[in-house]
């Protein structure tokens, strides 16, 4: 029988009431890649942090390489050949690549025959594993690929045979995803234990051996991957069959909602990131905008809701301008019926440290349905809330919660709900399921759809190419800063990848 890399038996977990784990047993085996899959909150990272010494269970045993392990810090785990790549990186961002590498595992006082050290040993695990990285690159200057290859160059670094990846695609172009594949195929024929925590099940069965379903704290099934299919795994996450595909109608499409015109936009460096787009959105129906990141989407996004200040440029709101150059702001455009679901919800969706019900009417706060004369009527707000998160099914159900303590995909309910509920006749989304489980994608997916049969014009952009086929009416795709096409739903995988690429774009100018 193959060697247990690590097991976990009868693991449980409470921080209060809230039991995170229950009774967990689960075995991995050495040299393979093991996925842990379930909704946002079923009690994965909270599994995995148990086993990196970040929390302590109350009760249960953890083995490594069939011992017993006391593991009462992520030092204890990093000494048992345990590493951690966090979903988000653990990096001190004006630091270099090799600084961040030897952060805490240095051999001198004076650094010099450290750094020395990790440049030789870096050198060797980027031709061993394609984990190339300038070693003397500034971290905050990397992209996010080359950021989480920093991560696991650091665990390497640090001797791990056995490497946990906590959502490791969540802030990755599909690019660069498979990019990360690769190398996790290649740390595996290296003989590493790899476990992967991920909601996308795509991912799991294109990369995993075995896999292993959470639900509500609880380890319900482990399969070997080539024994199942996408449809069990989504119904063993969430205990009833779920819809994995969109299900609507035929658009009836009215008069135009959203007209953007001649849009250009630069970011803080004066480099052009939108240039000169012209495009519209019709009532009834949804257009996405398809691309690989940082091809201009998100300053587009920014600049229509007003966040970003155009070059040139305005949007009609049901033929009424707004010139996006001058003094418009997002209240002028929520007020004149534009709602912004933006993309990044940590840093501009919401505010953490607020309660859900204050973050369910942040921007909207001087609604008269929240005032009581010039103050805010906190009953009026708390109820709204409990509304909302009735409505949106936004778990737990605690409209007086601390908004941080929320899974990424009841957060995102959140937001949605609280743009959604103001009934806008323009619904702008970016990556509306970023970070988000199955079942909450499919409830997202449905609101989008009644948004849209409800007369409204959406807007959605998304680096998954998959939402992007399936909920939308148009696609328009943008390469470097412009619409170089525009598609039906009907469009293949690859007629859009090689507008994505520029290719056909590139032909055309030719």
């Amino acid at each position: 029988m193959a060697q247990a890399a690590i097991e976990l038996i009868g693991i449980d977990k409470s921080f209060g009431a809230v039991r995170a784990n229950r009774d967990i047993n689960l075995e991995i085996v050495r040299g393979t890649i093991h996925g842990i899959v379930g909704e946002n909150g079923a009690g994965k990272s909270t599994l995995m942090s148990i086993l990196y010494g970040f929390y302590q269970a109350d009760s249960g045993e953890i083995r490594v390489g069939g011992q017993s392990a006391s593991i009462k810090s992520p030092n204890d785990a990093i000494a048992l050949g345990i590493g951690m790549v966090h979903q988000h990186f653990m990096l001190v961002d004006n630091f270099t690549v090799l600084e961040n590498v030897i952060l805490g595992a240095e051999s001198d006082a004076l650094l010099k025959k450290s750094i020395a050290k990790a440049r030789s040993e870096l050198e060797r695990l980027e031709r061993e594993y394609g984990l190339e990285v300038d070693p003397d690159a500034i971290i905050e200057e990397l992209p996010v690929g080359l950021q989480q290859r920093v991560e696991i160059l650091k665990a390497l670094y640090r001797g791990a045979e056995i490497l946990i990846l906590d959502e490791p695609t969540g802030v990755l172009t599909p690019a660069e995803a498979n990019h990360l594949f690769r190398i996790l195929k290649q740390l595996k024929e290296q003989g590493k234990t790899i476990v992967l925590i991920t909601h996308k099940l795509r991912e799991i069965m294109a990369i995993t051996d075995t896999v292993s379903v959470m639900r509500q704290g609880t380890m319900v099934a482990t399969r070997e991957t080539r024994k199942t299919t996408v449809e069990e795994l989504a119904e063993l996450m969430v205990g009833r069959r779920v819809l994995l595909r969109v299900e609507k109608g035929e658009a009836e499409a009215g008069g135009v909602k959203l007209a953007v015109q001649n849009l250009t936009v630069k970011d803080s460096r004066g480099v052009t990131m939108v240039d000169d787009i012209s495009f519209d959105v019709r009532a009834g129906e949804i257009v996405g905008i398809a691309g690989v990141a940082g091809n201009g989407q998100s300053e587009m996004l920014e600049a229509i809701s007003g966040i970003r200040r155009a070059v040139s440029g305005s949007v009609m709101l049901d033929g009424k301008p707004i010139d996006l150059t001058g003094a418009a702001d997002p209240g002028e455009l929520r007020d004149r019926g534009l709602a912004h679901v933006p993309e990044d919800r940590h840093h501009v969706g919401l505010v953490l440290a607020f309660e859900e019900n204050e973050n369910s009417i942040l921007g909207y706060h001087d609604d008269p349905r929240y005032l009581r004369g010039p103050f805010l009527n906190i009953d009026a707000i708390r109820d709204d809330a409990r509304d909302k998160i009735a409505k949106y099914d936004i778990r737990p159900a605690d409209c007086r919660l601390k908004t941080a303590n929320f899974s990424g995909g009841n957060q995102q309910k959140i937001v949605l709900a609280r743009e959604m509920e103001q009934d806008p006749g323009v619904l702008i989304v970016g990556q509306p399921t970023r970070g988000v489980d199955v079942g909450a994608i499919e409830f997202i997916h449905k609101r989008l759809i009644a948004m849209r049969d409800q007369g409204k014009a959406v807007l959605v952009v998304s680096v998954e190419l998959d939402e992007i086929r399936s909920l939308s009416d148009r696609i328009l795709v943008m390469f470097a800063g412009r619409v170089v096409g525009e598609r039906g739903p009907e469009a293949t995988e690859g007629e859009l990848g090689l507008l994505m690429a520029g290719v056909e774009h590139q032909e055309a100018a030719e």
